[in-house]
């Protein structure tokens, strides 16, 4: 966890109203963090946190790629990432995520947003990842063509429908 250690902000140690962060995510982000979706990338990673009352909003801003697996060849290809996020960080007694409102404790101070930057790039991946049309590197059957006439059934289906028809 030490190679994400320049990814904690510090929010109880803010002297401005707005605090501004900058990372590059490349490959050695994405190998600590160890996520199962995203492997490698590079990702220039935004983030603006805006002290209101009583809570933080952080504001993510996430551009560039990350490799995922085609699942029409299995090569690996580049996503594009181009997303905004934000996150509502308030303080307490101890560490909580509700799904809309990050707890911290409050004698820490602190929040680590590397897992974040993880799962906003992650949800960015659509469900199917496909290269283009005609551009996976390896060729795939063509299953779209209905199939030739020159094919030969089994004659003993033939002799199955007879059955069938007969009654």
């Amino acid at each position: 966890m030490e190679k994400l250690d320049g990814y904690i902000v510090d929010l109880k140690g803010m002297t401005d109203d707005n605090v501004s962060y900058r990372w590059q995510a490349g490959n050695d982000f994405f190998s600590a963090v160890q996520g199962p979706e995203i492997r490698q990338g590079q990702l220039d990673v935004a983030l603006r946190v805006k002290k209101t009352s009583g809570a933080y909003e952080l504001e993510f801003r996430l551009q560039g790629t990350v490799q995922v697996t085609c699942d029409r060849c299995l090569e690996p290809m580049d996503q594009p990432i181009d997303a905004q996020c934000t996150l509502r960080v308030k303080m307490g007694s101890e560490y909580a995520d509700d799904g809309e409102v990050v707890t911290v404790p409050e004698r820490e101070g602190t929040i680590n947003v590397a897992w974040y930057i993880y799962e906003f790039a992650a949800l960015q991946i659509p469900l199917r990842h496909v290269h283009p049309d005609g551009q996976c590197p390896v060729p795939t059957p063509d299953f779209s063509s209905e199939p030739s006439g020159e094919e030969k059934s089994d004659p003993r289906w033939a002799e199955l429908k007879k059955l069938v028809n007969s009654k």
